[in-house]
């Protein structure tokens, strides 16, 4: 992919969503942390999570109350997988998610770049029940 501008790897600024008649929330609050990055083979990895999560009762990776792993489960996302710039697009095709039902679907990111800025909006997307749009600004960390 010569030329590519979304090579490297972003870290996350911002995450908001924004409903029908144009509500704004932060569904994790406006601390968030999280990493893209896309690749020279045509792959993207993205983790997201509420930042400063409280830590879980357990240093067993599988311990933990049900309680606390829900909390973490609603906290956070991550997926990977192929993807393609479409225009002012790009189409993440996923092939592993921490959400079963993303995975065989693909995600449609609009894009726009400003300088080091990323912006990537979604398709509308259910979100705590409501059809919604989510954006995310990310920061280039680096390029390789």
């Amino acid at each position: 992919m010569i030329g590519n501008p979304l090579l490297g790897s972003w870290k996350l600024v911002s995450f908001h969503v924004k409903s029908a008649d144009g509500r704004i929330t932060y569904p994790w609050g406006r601390e968030v942390a999280g990493y893209i990055t896309y690749t020279d083979q045509g792959r993207v990895l993205v983790a997201i999570m509420r930042d400063n999560r409280p830590k879980q009762s357990s240093e067993d990776i599988w311990g933990g109350t049900a309680e606390e792993k829900a909390a973490a489960y609603e906290t956070y996302i991550s997926y990977a997988g192929a993807y393609e710039i479409q225009g002012d697009k790009v189409v993440h095709h996923v092939e592993v998610s921490l959400f079963p039902n993303w995975v065989g679907t693909e995600l449609v990111r609009f894009l726009e770049l400003e300088g080091e800025r990323l912006f990537l909006n979604t398709a509308p997307v259910l979100v705590s029940g409501i059809m919604q749009t989510g954006h995310l600004v990310w920061e280039r960390v680096s390029t390789t």
